[in-house]
């Protein structure tokens, strides 16, 4: 049986965008046990050299819904300027991401299979098919920051697990 394009993008994008927006649940309430300053965590880097927490949530949406958009559009670049978000904003943009994705129709998504899509960064444009791109680029990237997000929680002592970042699983149902 053949994937579709749906399949293989969305559905996992909401399945991880679920998982995040749980363990962004645990890591507030976490903060408010411990009386500890949720806006640290937003400023949070796990090395100095990489970019802070805010800057992971705010590319597991664009690699996400703004991924879709891309392929919509047939080009994708890094976000501009991102906006300095606080804690409850990062939440709430996870949510925006996951309701719009959820409005999606499986038959416009499979609709751009063997389209084009150019990922510009700078002064480079890499030519991409639909599919590479969104499975040997975009979901790499998006799980690539919803894992340093989650790294990020746990260094900060929020009290998760793999069964936190998996989200709920695609069971078969019959």
């Amino acid at each position: 049986m053949a994937i579709s394009l749906y399949d293989g993008s969305v559905k996992s994008y909401l399945q991880t965008l679920a998982a995040v927006s749980g363990f962004l649940d645990r890591g507030l309430a976490y903060c408010r046990e411990k009386n500890l300053d949720p806006e640290e965590i937003v400023e949070t880097r796990l090395y100095p050299d990489m970019l802070p927490f805010r800057f992971q949530v705010q590319s597991v949406v664009h690699h996400s819904l703004g991924a879709i958009e891309g392929i919509k559009n047939g080009v994708f670049r890094p976000p501009a300027d991102l906006p300095a978000h606080d804690y409850l904003a990062l939440q709430a943009l996870i949510v925006g991401a996951g309701d719009a994705l959820k409005n999606l129709m499986p038959a416009a998504i499979n609709a751009y299979e063997g389209g084009t899509v150019i990922f510009e960064f700078r002064n480079a444009r890499f030519p991409f098919t639909t599919e590479e791109f969104l499975l040997s680029f975009s979901l790499p990237n998006f799980h690539f920051h919803a894992t340093t997000a989650y790294d990020i929680l746990r260094i900060k002592g929020v009290p998760l697990g793999k069964r936190d970042y998996l989200g709920t699983l695609r069971l078969k149902t019959s």
